[in-house]
């Protein structure tokens, strides 16, 4: 826990000299001292190295290169920060002093706090990644999915098994398969008051939930850099509806070369660690390959996730994006899969999209059920507002 201060304004002055850093100009004239001063020097070694003439140990830390010193930084931010804090100064760790490298070392990946972005990086250096490290990594990424598996995956069969009964409704339903509620609407016109009831003459029922496949789905996602946190969620997801039987779930990814990765639907962490993030990108290629696979256009819902600068051929992207509606297919563009909200994306690309019926919108985790099942039901979006 933090110094106790009882001193509403000596209280700022304590936050703001933990904001500032110490430096002379910082006009706060507040001195530190126990935890408040070790929660300095952490943040002082990432966010110390400005630009600016350092005098004495005010913001003069760093963590350089040795893998000891940034193993006791971790541990340090653990101990006095939550844990969603501690994620963003891992990021920004990594960004801003190139540590990406010392995470090729086991001792080092146990010491981080495991987060969807720290997958993110992991992705980024598989192929570079020794072997010694590999079991480890897996652990961490295992970890993220498990977490994320059970905080998504209920939801999200609940959603869309409701979901698939509704559009599989059928005229002449058994007396236990009646939608009551539908049913009495459709039929409100046949309302007699003299006996205060309502004549059904069209019954409207749930179809029979059978072992049959009802729907198939097909995710096609971006694996360029800037996509690592929708992989992630897509793999996670990918599995989920792989779970459902009356669910057929198909999972590209895509640069300029096109991986089905559907075998290992069954293990979001082989699918996870068969990705392959940067590189260029090809919708276009991509979308050709999932139309050849599409056997019931009018039962499938194609979800692109891409931030949309595309390399291959627009237009014929365009072009098959239309023809695939037109055959019936559900189609759904995000531009992310991600509690982040949309990247930098190709406003171009998007705008033709959202002519042809598509438009493209960034989705959160926990939205994303929602999306799935208005595609299933063939109804409009729950697109979410732009902010």
């Amino acid at each position: 826990m933090t110094t106790a201060v009882t001193d509403p304004a000596q209280e700022r002055l304590r936050r703001w000299r933990l904001v500032l850093g110490g430096d002379t100009a910082d006009g706060t004239g507040c001195a530190l001292s126990g935890q408040d001063a070790a929660m300095d020097g952490a943040l002082t070694a990432l966010y110390g190295k400005g630009d600016k003439p350092q005098t004495g140990r005010e913001r003069s830390a760093g963590l350089g290169a040795s893998a000891p010193s940034v193993a006791r930084w971790l541990g340090d931010i653990r101990t006095y920060f939550p844990s969603s804090v501690v994620q963003v100064m891992q990021r920004d760790a990594i960004d801003r002093l190139g540590l990406a490298t010392l995470l090729l070392e086991p001792e080092m990946l146990e010491a981080v706090e495991a987060d969807v972005h720290l997958v993110g990086t992991l992705m980024s250096l598989n192929k570079a990644m020794p072997d010694t490290t590999k079991e480890t990594a897996r652990a961490v990424v295992r970890k993220v999915v498990d977490e994320l598996e059970k905080r998504l995956a209920t939801r999200t069969r609940a959603t869309l098994t409701g979901a698939l009964d509704r559009s599989a409704r059928v005229s002449r339903p058994r007396h236990h398969d009646i939608d009551w509620n539908r049913t009495i609407a459709a039929n409100l016109k046949h309302y007699l008051p003299e006996h205060r009831t309502v004549v059904p003459e069209r019954l409207i029922g749930y179809g029979r939930a059978g072992q049959s496949v009802k729907k198939e789905v097909v995710l096609c996602v971006d694996q360029s850099g800037s996509m690592a946190a929708s992989v992630v969620y897509a793999s996670v997801f990918g599995a989920v509806l792989a779970s459902m039987r009356s669910v057929s779930t198909r999972l590209v990814v895509f640069d300029t070369a096109v991986v089905d990765l559907t075998e290992q639907l069954d293990d979001p962490v082989d699918v996870i660690f068969g990705t392959r993030l940067g590189g260029g990108t090809d919708i276009n290629r991509a979308l050709a390959y999932c139309q050849s696979q599409i056997t019931r256009p009018a039962e499938t819902v194609v979800v692109l996730i891409s931030d949309l600068y595309e390399g291959g051929i627009r237009d014929e992207m365009l072009k098959r994006v239309a023809a695939m509606k037109a055959s019936g297919v559900q189609f759904v563009t995000l531009l992310a899969l991600s509690d982040e909200g949309a990247p930098a994306y190709d406003r171009e690309h998007a705008a033709a999209l959202a002519a042809l019926g598509a438009p493209a919108f960034a989705c959160t985790p926990d939205l994303f059920p929602e999306v799935m099942a208005a595609a299933i039901e063939k109804r409009p979006l729950p697109i979410p507002d732009p902010v």
